[in-house]
């Protein structure tokens, strides 16, 4: 399989003629514009920026977000979601392979980012946040990226923004799909979709399988940490009349591991070591239910929505079961929204209500650790405007009050516009307030003698502001942005080691937290033959005058991708370049943590694809190229170059 890809990959490089397809039509980070510089521009709609429930033109959203479509996705033979995550502006990864992947946005903490599948609350309600390690990408998938503080929205999580993964439904993506690939580290990964319509039913089926034998993460191990991960997913949806439509939509993750654990004795105290017979699983079930009426032309839109998430993450060790959770979020909207005014002063008004239920229980047997069950309610009360003045000037602004049986009740807001000018230009700012209540792991959680939880913790409070301006050119073939961001972080959540035991416990800080920095965005397509889009992050996130942990500085990506004048041909070629960034090593055998410095890394993928037929295709990619050696995370060690490829079909 080795040589498949690196065949391909020369393939690649020996075409002499290249050209872009006229059909893609992409868009990747649009800060409110169409970056990829196609005529999609002024189609392109997102759906996370409202609570109207229909979608929001981009050109008339004065926010920063970003859109990785389907076929970006394809381009990049994206296999784990968060891979691509890398290429938005404001975001930063740190995977531990055998624990969790973290996403950051614009240097809030993991769990300060809501995460969204199909509209569904896909976090943890133990962890309190979401995985990424565990969301494989669906065939015609795309992500929607809304950063900034969206708690007006959404209520707890949103502080750094919204992460939204969504499928196609069977109407948008028809037909039968199929996909099998294999390669280095004994990888073998597949992907089944099927969808269709039939009447007034449109309906979608996929199915995802990705396993390897891994690489060992102890840097001086031969065990290796093998990972298979499983995702199943379907989606209906009824339109029994013009003004009636009926949604279903239900997911399955499946993830079985291993895991290594840190040393807690001798010369390597603290780093990662093989620890044969540590791994985990986790399962989740996910599902909704919606009924959406349209009345008054479609410009009186009401909805009802029922979700459901149910979690399971269980470790194990040589000896047994170590530790496992389980927890239950049970949500129910309604939502209702008003269009009106003029061609000259469109408007739209929209009100929600949300009630929320959180639960969790521990499931490992221990004389020390909380056995019964907590939960928590939440009632969201939302109120949204938009505004477009003749096609120029975009206002809007939301408002939520929260009322919480286990935190004090909370308001938050946002307010934002923007103005483009004839020429190309558009000015855009906003100021926002977002909250973040502890999670469960945090308020109970117990580790013998290494951690133990804070049930007294307050939520955690944000405020902060942006501007940003872009610019088009050619008539869209080019566009550039820029944005600058503020925000401020209140009674912050960290990990404290007080004496005399030094056993890990959260706490509210009494200083302010502060990330403030710079987006930059490029995308052109300036003949048909070529595309590119690049992305740059400076941040300074700092707590009290102390650079916070595993906030890199610099990050940035370049993407290209060229297609043969026949159109069967593409290459994609993908560099991404992560700082220097801080993290704390348990090294010391007090626990109490020593402050490193891990490397910058670069990482360098490329791939190429050839279509033999309209039905059946092959592929290959590198990944690693240059083969870096990196951490992401302190003590554990990452995979070098690897090759893969594989077959398509398409029915």
């Amino acid at each position: 399989m080795r040589m498949i890809a690196v065949s391909i990959v020369a393939l690649v490089a020996a075409t002499p003629a290249l050209a872009q397809t006229a059909q893609d039509k992409t868009v990747f980070d649009t800060s409110a514009t169409d970056a990829s510089g196609s005529d999609a521009a002024d189609d392109a709609v997102v759906v996370t920026a409202s609570r109207s429930g229909s979608g929001t033109e981009v050109r008339d959203l004065p926010a920063s977000v970003a859109v990785l479509s389907a076929e970006q996705m394809e381009q990049r033979q994206t296999r784990l979601v968060s891979d691509i995550l890398r290429d938005v502006p404001g975001v930063a990864v740190n995977r531990s392979i055998g624990g969790l992947t973290d996403v950051r946005i614009r240097g809030s903490e993991a769990n300060h980012v809501l995460v969204l599948i199909d509209g569904i609350e896909a976090s943890d309600p133990y962890q309190g946040q979401y995985d990424f390690g565990t969301l494989i990408a669906d065939d015609g998938a795309r992500v929607e990226v809304l950063r900034g503080q969206q708690s007006s929205l959404y209520g707890s999580d949103a502080i750094g923004g919204v992460i939204q993964y969504i499928t196609p439904t069977g109407a948008e993506n028809q037909g039968l799909s199929a996909r099998v690939e294999g390669g280095s580290f004994r990888t073998a990964a597949g992907a089944a979709r099927f969808g269709g319509v039939s009447g007034n039913i449109d309906y979608a089926l996929s199915g995802t399988l990705y396993r390897t034998d891994g690489t060992p993460t102890d840097r001086e191990g031969t065990r290796d940490i093998g990972y298979t991960g499983i995702g199943a997913s379907a989606k209906v949806n009824w339109t029994p009349s013009d003004v009636l439509k009926l949604t279903g939509v239900g997911r399955y993750s499946y993830t079985d591991a291993l895991s290594n654990d840190s040393a807690f004795s001798g010369p390597r105290f603290g780093f990662i070591v093989d620890t044969p017979g540590t791994h985990f699983k986790n399962k989740a079930y996910y599902g909704l239910v919606r009924a959406a009426l349209s009345l008054a032309d479609g410009r009186w839109n009401t909805s009802l929505t029922g979700q459901v998430a149910d979690t399971t993450r269980t470790g194990y060790s040589a000896f047994g079961i170590d530790y496992g959770d389980k927890g239950q979020r049970y949500k129910a909207s309604f939502e209702s929204s008003l269009a009106f005014g003029t061609d000259a002063f469109r408007s739209k008004l929209t009100g929600a209500v949300d009630y929320e239920r959180e639960q969790f229980r521990n499931t490992a047997v221990s004389p020390f650790a909380f056995s019964g069950r907590k939960s928590t309610e939440n009632w969201g009360f939302v109120g949204q405007y938009e505004g477009t003045i003749a096609d120029a000037l975009v206002i809007g602004g939301s408002v939520r009050h929260d009322q919480n049986d286990r935190f004090a009740d909370v308001t938050t807001y946002r307010v934002q516009a923007g103005y483009r000018l004839p020429f190309g230009l558009r000015a855009r700012g906003a100021y926002g307030t977002g909250v973040k209540n502890p999670g469960y792991f945090e308020l109970f959680a117990f580790a013998d003698g290494r951690y133990i939880g804070n049930p007294n913790l307050k939520p955690e409070k944000s405020k902060g502001w942006e501007a940003g301006l872009d610019q088009e050119f050619a008539g869209g073939k080019a566009t550039i942005g820029a944005t600058y961001f503020d925000s401020k972080l209140q009674d912050e959540i960290f990990t404290t080691f007080p004496g005399p035991t030094f056993v890990a416990t959260p706490a509210n800080r009494t200083t302010r937290s502060q990330q403030r920095g710079v987006e930059v965005f490029a995308s052109a397509r300036p003949v048909e033959q070529l595309r590119f889009d690049l992305a740059y992050t400076y941040l300074n996130a700092r707590e009290n005058g102390t650079v916070e942990l595993r906030r890199p500085k610099h990050i940035g990506s370049f993407n290209t991708t060229v297609f043969s004048l026949d159109k069967r041909f593409s290459s994609t070629l993908s560099v991404r370049y992560n700082g220097r960034q801080d993290d704390n090593a348990f090294i010391d055998p007090s626990f109490v943590p020593v402050r490193v410095s891990l490397q910058e890394y670069v990482l360098v993928n490329l791939n190429g694809e050839y279509r033999l037929s309209d039905r059946f295709s092959v592929f290959g990619r590198v990944e690693n190229l240059f083969n870096e050696r990196y951490e992401e995370v302190f003590s554990f060690a990452t995979p070098g170059r690897g090759a893969y490829g594989g077959v398509k079909a398409r029915f």
